[in-house]
């Protein structure tokens, strides 16, 4: 069993995206030490790739900018296991089907298991083709999170029955990047949800500022936070860290809140 349900046993939960290597993994390191610091439950570490699906701009140029800096998947692996040092909220890889397949799916997740990472998202796998990794992920005791989109609908109730960690809960259609409002009926979608489990439910894609966030939490168990981080990076680059501290800290205090 993974650690992710400690993520949501404090209260709600504030989730963090970083794209590893973005602008270099000494920042990366920095960043993710600055989210655990005030108050981050959980990191999402981006696995870069060069056709990222449904990322929206910031993330692609994020992706763009580590690869060009010469990162790899081994080279974040070996990153990964030095910072699960000082690092000790839960960590999860999000990435492309298509990195842990060229990779080789039993080597990936007996990495992941190595370095103390506790679930894996995969936001271009269909629900119907999990099974292309679910057996090596229950392996090696890592949870393969399952997304949640409005145009889900009569899925909802199965994804969530063989749900495993916290179901990421997409907000808005489209793809990732901050938005003024979300108008997305997400009531309905959490009703369908824990009619079918008891896991916790974290929302993601649009959410950047505080009032948002308290927003969500008053539905849900947690928020998920990625371009608004990322555009920190692109704007502060290795100053970044302390910026992304104090917003995530600003985040925090609001979600707790409700």
């Amino acid at each position: 069993m993974s650690n992710i349900p400690h993520a949501f046993q404090n209260g709600k939960a504030f989730i963090a995206f970083i794209t590893c290597g973005d602008p270099d993994l000494e920042t990366t390191a920095a960043a993710v030490l600055a989210a655990q610091e005030n108050g981050a439950d959980l990191i999402e570490l981006g696995i870069p790739f060069s056709d990222p699906t449904a990322e929206g701009p910031v993330i692609q140029s994020a992706n763009l900018r580590a690869l060009n800096g010469g990162v790899t998947t081994d080279k974040i692996f070996a990153f990964v296991k030095e910072l699960r040092k000082t690092v000790h909220i839960p960590l999860v890889f999000m990435t492309c089907a298509n990195v842990v397949f060229s990779y080789g799916s039993q080597r990936f997740l007996q990495a992941c298991a190595d370095m103390g990472i506790d679930g894996l998202i995969l936001p271009d796998l269909p629900f119907e083709e999990k099974e292309e990794f679910l057996p090596d992920c229950r392996k090696y005791g890592i949870d393969l999170i399952s997304l949640i989109a409005p145009t889900s609908q009569e899925r909802i109730a199965m994804i969530a029955r063989e749900a495993e960690g916290f179901l990421y809960i997409v907000s808005s259609l489209g793809v990732t990047g901050t938005r003024k409002e979300i108008k997305t009926d997400l009531d309905s979608i959490l009703n369908a949800v824990r009619q079918n489990t008891a896991l916790p439910c974290a929302i993601g894609f649009g959410i950047s500022t505080p009032e948002q966030a308290r927003q969500m939490t008053a539905v849900s168990d947690g928020v998920i936070v990625g371009s608004a981080i990322i555009k920190l990076l692109a704007q502060y680059g290795k100053e970044a860290p302390s910026y992304i501290g104090a917003y995530v800290k600003s985040m925090k205090d609001a979600i707790n809140c409700n």
